[in-house]
């Protein structure tokens, strides 16, 4: 089944964008669009989509208000936007937001913060995920994290997450495929038990890897 998307964006030609890279995927449909808050609301009652992809700020009602609306029916709001403030960022993620990516950060983010979405995951733009990392402090280290053992390249690679790399950055500073990032990413969060790779990046600034 296709993940039912709805774009919810005060502009015509980054909803149309967000439709051209969404639509070409071969499991994600988009199936409704909204041009303020409160039409993505309405909309997004009536019909149920599986994703809600809201900029925040829109006429009628805001991003955040949306993911407050929309919270415990079922339906996944990702915010969208040009403005990374702390504080929409703090919002957003309190009142239900399953993700909070930016704009500039490119499609290939976007796809991945609707499917970590889907998964019960949280995609937060790399930039911002460093930063609030570095404004609040780091977290505790776990009980035995120093000494988990990672191979040389999964050492790279949770640097690099660490400093707020994509896959895609990854795979070619690496000369490696998208898929072979993932699948590397995807046996650091195993080892490490991680969510996501928000979590690896905590571990690895927490563990001092981050600085490898």
């Amino acid at each position: 089944m296709a993940i039912r998307i709805l774009i919810a964006d005060d502009q015509e030609g980054i909803r149309a964008a967000f439709r051209l890279i969404l639509d070409a995927q071969p499991d994600m449909t988009v199936v409704a669009e909204a041009a303020d808050g409160r039409a993505a609301i309405e909309t997004a009652r009536a019909i149920g989509p599986d994703v809600v992809l809201a900029d925040i700020r829109m006429p009628g009602a805001d991003g955040i208000e949306v993911a407050r609306a929309l919270a415990g029916t079922g339906i996944h709001v990702v915010i969208v936007t040009t403005f990374g403030l702390d504080e929409y960022v703090d919002a957003a993620l309190r009142h239900g937001a399953s993700g909070f990516i930016l704009k500039r950060s490119g499609p290939a983010l976007l796809v991945e913060a609707v499917r970590a979405a889907m998964n019960g995951d949280m995609l937060i733009s790399p930039q911002l995920t460093v930063r609030l990392l570095r404004q609040r402090g780091l977290p505790e280290t776990p009980p035995g994290a120093p000494h988990v053992v990672l191979t040389e390249r999964e050492d790279e690679i949770v640097a690099m997450v660490a400093h707020g790399r994509t896959n895609a950055e990854i795979a070619a500073e690496l000369f490696l495929a998208p898929g072979t990032v993932k699948n590397h990413i995807a046996a650091i969060q195993r080892k490490i038990d991680a969510r996501n790779r928000v979590a690896i990046a905590a571990w690895a600034w927490a563990t001092g890897r981050a600085e490898q």
